[in-house]
Order: structure tokens, then sequence, then C-alpha cells
């Protein structure tokens, strides 16, 4: 037997009050601050509410059009543009526009929200060694953490709504544009480095006119990454009030309605086809176009 098991009541008791404090301390702290965290992502919420706005008081035409030439100017591939055409026709012929729509501005402010926080974090790892080895086991614990676990924290801190969930989508789906921002800068030529500093580069310029350009293909890859990361968190976040495609399919499993989960299931695989082949597409153009400025 175990010495562990030998001080059972004692281990149970200790346990307990471990928890118990913890909960009590994060319940006190969400009463004392929770007011001024909901007015802290204020900003946050109006940027999703005008990006939902655009998407669903814009004409569907118009929008067909403008996600269309996105396409077409990230890829310069006609199959990705009609792939990308006849997807969103289905999605409006189904009855699943507005769904969608929400959808789409929420993955682009959780995209944003990504690209602002997770590129510095990767430059700042790229920099230091001793701050890689801090962040990259948190990140391990990011990327193994079931999703629902993140649900449970800021829930407890902001309630139930879309501030809440875009956070927590944002939480799940930042780790591989961190990751992939460092990874891409150490991959650097040390070479290109040398003739940067010859040229009496400061960091800022070498970072900026250098490094930065040629770890946009891997950087690029971790976007791809994080989009897809993000939609797949689109139907957990539905369960704590995450408008969008989600909500139907957490509906159809509730109540066994098979048509529209598998609709709205086949709509969110159309719309992370279309982010994949466009954010792929993208950054093999940039990896070639690299090849040929430094090849």
């Amino acid at each position: 037997m175990s010495w562990w098991n030998e001080f059972p009541s004692m281990n149970t008791a200790t346990l307990r009050a471990v928890k118990k404090s913890i909960d009590e301390s994060f319940r006190g702290f969400t009463r004392e601050y929770g007011e001024y965290i909901e007015l802290f992502f204020e900003p946050l919420k109006q940027f999703l509410i005008w990006s939902e706005r655009i998407m669903l008081n814009s004409p569907w035409p118009l929008v067909i059009l403008a996600i269309a030439l996105i396409a077409w100017l990230a890829s310069r591939n006609l199959r990705i543009v009609i792939g990308t055409v006849v997807t969103l026709l289905l999605i409006g012929y189904f009855d699943m526009w507005e769904d969608t729509m929400k959808t789409i501005s929420m993955i682009f402010v959780c995209t944003i929200m990504a690209i602002v926080i997770g590129i510095p974090i990767g430059i700042a790892m790229s920099r230091s060694d001793r701050l890689q080895s801090v962040i990259n086991p948190i990140l391990d614990v990011m990327q193994t953490m079931p999703s629902f676990v993140y649900l449970i924290p800021v829930v407890m801190l902001l309630g139930i709504g879309k501030v809440p969930g875009l956070i927590a989508v944002v939480i799940y789906a930042i780790p591989p544009i961190i990751r992939l921002t460092n990874l891409g800068i150490r991959l650097v030529d040390k070479d290109v480095l040398e003739a940067a500093d010859a040229f009496g580069s400061s960091n800022w310029q070498r970072l900026k006119n250098v490094q930065m350009p040629l770890a946009l293909p891997t950087m690029m890859a971790g976007i791809n990454q994080t989009i897809m990361m993000a939609l797949a968190m689109v139907v957990v976040a539905s369960m704590i009030g995450v408008q969008g495609l989600g909500q139907p399919v957490l509906k159809a499993i509730n109540s066994q309605y098979f048509t529209l989960g598998v609709f709205n299931g086949l709509a969110i695989v159309g719309i992370a086809i279309i982010f994949d082949r466009t954010s792929q597409a993208f950054g093999k153009r940039l990896q070639k176009h690299q090849e040929v400025v430094h090849g």
C-alpha cells in the first residue's frame, strides 16, 4: 500500500480546504472587480457588435463579392474563388446566412485579437531563451486543456454573453500564432542577420525589415491554425451565448434535430475550408516570393 493512502482523511480534508479557499478567493475577486473587468472589455464588445452589424446589414451580393475579392487577392486561384462563392450561395439558399455572418464576424474579431496579442509575445520569445522556456509550458497546457474548461473562468468573471465567449475562443486559439511567430523569427538565416548588422541596422530595423518579412510565411501558418482552432471553438462557445452557427448545432444536439445539426455543421466546414484554403494559398505565395527575393 502506498504511504499516501495511509492518511486518507488528512489528505481529503486538506484538499477540500485548499479547493474551498481557491473557490472563495475567486468568487471574492469576481464580486470585487467584475464590474471593472466588464468596463475594460467594453471596447472589444463594441468592436464585435460593429463587425456583426456590417456583415448583417450589408446586401448579400456585396458581402459575397467582398469575400470573393479577398479570396482572389490572397490566393490568386480561380478555383478557390469559385468554391468560396458557391459555398456562400449554398449557405444563403439553406437559410443559414445570418448565423454564418455572425460566425464570420466572431472569427474576424478573434483573429485580430490573437494577432495583436500573439505576435508581440512570439517576438519577445524569439529574443529571449529564458522567456521561451517560461512560456512554452504555458502554451503546452493551453493546447492540451479541454476546450470546455476555458468557459469556467470567463463565465465566472463576465457571465454569459458575446465577450466571455470571444475571450474563451481567443485563449483557446492563440497558441499556434505565438509558437509559429517565435519559430519563424528564430529560423531566419544568421548570415542575413549579420548582413543587416553590417549595414548598421538597429534592433528595430532588423526586426521590421529583415526578420518579420522572412518569418511571414511561417507566421501565416500560425494565423491559419489560429483561425481553424477558433472555428472549432465556435460550437463550444455557443453554450455561453455566442451567436452564430454553433447555436443551431447545440440546439440540434439537445433536441435531436438531425438535419439542423448536419446543415449547420456543414456550413461550419464550408467556412473553415474557405479560410483554410485562402490563408494557405496566401502563405505559399509569400513563401515563393521570399524564395525568389533571397534565392
